[in-house]
């Protein structure tokens, strides 16, 4: 395929790929990079959320030309029944700011521009290929990949696999176990299309303004999952994700999700008269910390979806995705420079680094929150339920005194939870917090 040595064999064009592949070609390396799909971002479904201090730490300007909507200046959270929801809601001025915290993001187009700073950084990119293994050297070192183009083999002095959530070169080679379905979600999206002005209007907002909009409780029908809603410049990305396992477990199909949570009559109206255009499914990694594969070995590093680099409980991805390929590809660009060679006991200076970013420290403080949340199913069911009925109890007037309401209130989370299940799941979720 190509006869010439790497430095690094990138496999993916992903965020954390692209991260990865621009950090070492900007400092000189000579860098590979395969990707299966037409072009990068053409096979990706993400939320949509891209967080911009990680992007700003590989590319400082990209604000003057990445394809960008809306910067996100207001953030609301809904805990849903079947007809109403309970929301906690944050909006403020600041945020629209010189240089904006949150942009939502179209994958598609972000990933293209991504990959095309990437190839200005020297990097070497080949898309419609497909890595079938590794090649490893009598001492099982892996030294190269073998695609299926052909005479495809590439030899590198290190691969570094960002090859998402269900790549399968790791697998093939042993380097990562098979996913587990109770540690993978299922997540379905939609993108829905209306004029500027009505998406503004209907989430009171101006200019380029965005508001996110995060949802949990019985739309998921008992399963452990969550629904979201972003709002882009002329269309509205909405989705929903459970937990494979739960869906194997319930029979409840992710459209039929779907279809639901956009009939709820909180949804309805922020999507009518829109046009959906299209429609894609992703699996997303939320085992977090405990699921994590091993992540480096001789000649090998494992970044982003790969290495279930997922924020499951503040929905985080993309972030840790590219925070975990510019340490990868920091990493190789400090060993070349020492003249080092890509072996296990060196490449542990990935994960060293690793633990001192936001990454690792905020995965191991949510590493029991997934156990906790597949554990405890009351959690997207009876408790939003009582938590609307006791908000419709409080707010609606009807000539009942306020203690005989506080009463009431505490009695139906007594009859729906028992004193003992309110005490014990406050414990528990505590614990998991920590």
């Amino acid at each position: 395929m190509i006869k010439d040595k790497f430095d690094a064999i990138v496999v993916g064009a992903g965020p954390s790929g692209n991260a990865a592949a621009y950090t070492m070609a900007k400092q000189g390396l000579k860098v590979l990079q395969l990707e299966r799909g037409e072009y990068p971002g053409s096979k990706n479904v993400q939320g949509a959320i891209l967080y911009a201090d990680a992007l700003e730490k590989i590319i400082p300007d990209f604000r003057e030309d990445a394809p960008l909507e809306r910067h996100v200046i207001e953030q609301r959270l809904w805990t849903m029944d079947d007809t109403s929801y309970v929301g906690m809601h944050y909006r403020s001025d600041d945020f629209n700011e010189e240089n904006p915290n949150r942009y939502t993001i179209i994958r598609a187009q972000f990933d293209k521009w991504f990959s095309g700073k990437v190839r200005e950084a020297g990097v070497v990119l080949l898309c419609e290929t497909t890595v079938t293994e590794l090649l490893r050297d009598p001492q099982g070192r892996v030294i190269g990949v073998r695609t299926d183009r052909e005479g495809g083999t590439a030899f590198a002095d290190i691969v570094i696999l960002g090859e998402g959530v269900n790549g399968l070169v790791g697998q093939r080679s042993g380097l990562r176990p098979e996913l587990k379905p109770d540690t993978v979600a299922l997540a379905v999206k939609e993108m829905h299309f209306l004029p500027r002005e009505v998406i503004e209007s209907r989430f009171n907002l101006t200019g380029n303004e965005g508001v996110v909009i995060e949802a949990m409780g019985t739309i998921t029908d008992g399963m452990t999952g969550t629904g979201f809603i972003y709002t882009n410049q002329e269309s509205i990305s909405i989705g929903i994700g459970c937990i494979v396992s739960d869906f194997a477990e319930s029979g409840r199909t992710p459209y039929g999700l779907l279809e639901a949570f956009k009939r709820h009559p909180s949804v309805r109206p922020l999507l009518e008269g829109s046009e959906c255009k299209e429609y894609a499914a992703h699996l997303i990694p939320e085992g977090g910390y405990n699921a994590m594969p091993q992540l480096f070995g001789d000649g090998w590093i494992v970044v982003g979806d790969a290495g279930q680099f997922v924020n499951a409980v503040h929905r985080e991805g993309s972030n840790l995705a590219m925070t975990t390929g510019r340490i990868a590809g920091e990493t190789v660009v400090w060993l070349k420079r020492r003249r080092e060679v890509a072996s296990e006991a060196n490449l542990a200076e990935y994960q060293r680094r690793l633990e001192a970013t936001f990454v690792m420290k905020d995965l191991r403080k949510y590493r029991r929150i997934p156990d906790f949340l597949h554990r405890n199913k009351q959690i997207f069911g009876t408790y939003p339920r009582l938590l609307t009925a006791a908000a419709q109890t409080w707010f609606r007037v009807d000539g009942v005194d306020k203690r005989a309401k506080e009463k009431q209130i505490f009695q139906a989370f007594r009859n729906g939870r028992s004193l003992p299940g309110l005490i014990g799941d406050a414990f528990k979720l505590a614990r998991s917090w920590r």
